[in-house]
């Protein structure tokens, strides 16, 4: 979340930043902010008053009981009561404003960096980069739920009939490629310095505040009202949860982490072509990366995860592009967002495939991680960072649409030692 400190430093560039997200109501979220602060700062100035006021009669009572003067001394107690019960009264009130300025800052998205464009809709993203390479269809190419069908791979039926649409039952080869997949992307991750964690795949309502999943998407995530326990959207949830509440050493910084976990949306809303096959599940694998580091190092780091997630699709040799997403297309809580999409070539479209964001100070803020500087052991809000690398279904589906052949669908060179084989058939 936003700090006061962001807000008083600059109110109305706080507020067109806002804007720029096309956060509706921003002023008046701000005002209202600052109003909670003040009650806070009026509560905490007349209970200090109020304190400093009941020490000096609880001095004076002594001396006053010394000379003799009980009768006054007996008079200051009771004052001295009275200002007990005021004071407990202000720290109640003082309190409340302070919870009530922290429930509004939930409400209030992350400011986005100049970089970002503008924009409402992912009609306004910014091509930043294309790459990788088309290969040549067999006439009449099959869209993968029909490939998946043909060889055996897939069964969205009987995904329907254990739980139900979105939830599909991978088979045989199709099993062995999402496997694959994960071993691949777990050892480039590796190889790129990241530490693997196995985290749980269900975290409590804290968690879900400390990242920003609530209460901004509470209606994406599968509760479980019982236990107050919301199944993960992704591993970033419970990695960069790890930091809640922690103070880390400059000198460990960055910290890089990846996991493979399921991960779980209730995608509400969506329909038509979207969710066809694999294009929109409701259970599914990820690998993700998620990195915590000082301030002045973060956009370096964004910048190196984003090389991380290009050289997969790379060695993938799948069609790609870059997006600067605009501000009315981010998330929630990032300050700054590239989108990954591969291109389908039997559907004709772009498919996105991976996140990587810069959420700069507002996650650490809600987590309370933050840092000790080597130099001066001062103490500050670390930046956190995050990216697919990558999500497997749209992956799977672009690898058997855009390298299906006559015979079967072509295995990518860098993936055949995880397959066992060159060629599904």
């Amino acid at each position: 979340m936003l700090t006061i400190k962001q807000i008083t430093d600059n109110k109305e560039a706080v507020i067109r930043a806002l804007e720029k997200k096309h956060f509706a109501g921003a002023r008046e979220a701000i005002e209202a902010v600052l109003a909670a602060d003040q009650k806070r700062k009026t509560a905490q100035s007349d209970m200090d008053a109020t304190l400093a006021e009941q020490k000096q009669l609880a001095k004076a009572i002594g001396g006053l009981m010394k000379e003799g003067k009980r009768e006054e001394a007996e008079t200051a107690k009771a004052q001295v009561g009275t200002l007990k019960a005021k004071s407990t009264e202000l720290e109640e009130a003082m309190r409340a404003a302070e919870q009530e300025r922290t429930e509004l800052l939930y409400t209030i998205p992350n400011l986005p960096y100049d970089l970002v464009p503008e924009g409402k809709s992912a009609e306004d993203n910014e091509v930043v980069k294309m790459g990788g390479r088309q290969t040549a269809l067999p006439e009449h190419p099959l869209p993968h739920w029909e490939l998946a069908k043909k060889y055996d791979l897939i069964d969205f039926d009987l995904g329907v009939k254990i739980t139900g649409a979105g939830f599909p039952v991978y088979k045989g080869m199709g099993a062995r490629l999402q496997r694959a997949l994960i071993n691949f992307f777990l050892d480039e991750a590796r190889a790129s310095g990241y530490t693997e964690i196995m985290p749980p795949t269900v975290v409590n309502e804290a968690s879900g505040y400390g990242t920003g999943q609530l209460p901004d998407k509470e209606g994406q995530m599968y509760h479980c009202t019982l236990d107050n326990l919301y199944l993960i959207p992704t591993a970033e949830v419970p990695v960069t949860n790890i930091y809640r509440d922690v103070i880390l050493d400059e000198k460990d910084l960055p910290i890089k982490n990846c996991a493979y976990t399921q991960c779980f949306r209730r995608e509400a809303g969506s329909y038509g072509k979207d969710v066809r096959g694999l294009n929109r599940l409701h259970e599914f694998s990820k690998i993700e990366i998620v990195r915590i580091d000082r301030p002045e190092h973060s956009e370096q780091s964004h910048q190196e995860m984003l090389d991380h997630v290009e050289g997969l699709l790379q060695k993938l040799e799948l069609p790609y592009r870059i997006l600067r997403l605009c501000g009315g297309d981010m998330s929630f809580t990032a300050a700054i967002c590239y989108d990954f999409e591969v291109y389908s070539e039997a559907q004709g479209r772009w498919l996105e495939v991976s996140s990587v964001s810069n959420f700069d100070s507002y996650q650490a803020n809600r987590l309370h991680c933050r840092y000790r500087r080597a130099e001066d052991k001062k103490i500050e809000l670390c930046h956190t960072l995050n990216g697919s690398a990558l999500a497997l279904p749209r992956i799977v589906a672009a690898l058997l649409e855009n390298f299906q052949t006559p015979d079967g669908i072509r295995i990518p060179k860098a993936l055949q030692p995880y397959m066992g084989c060159e060629m599904i058939s």
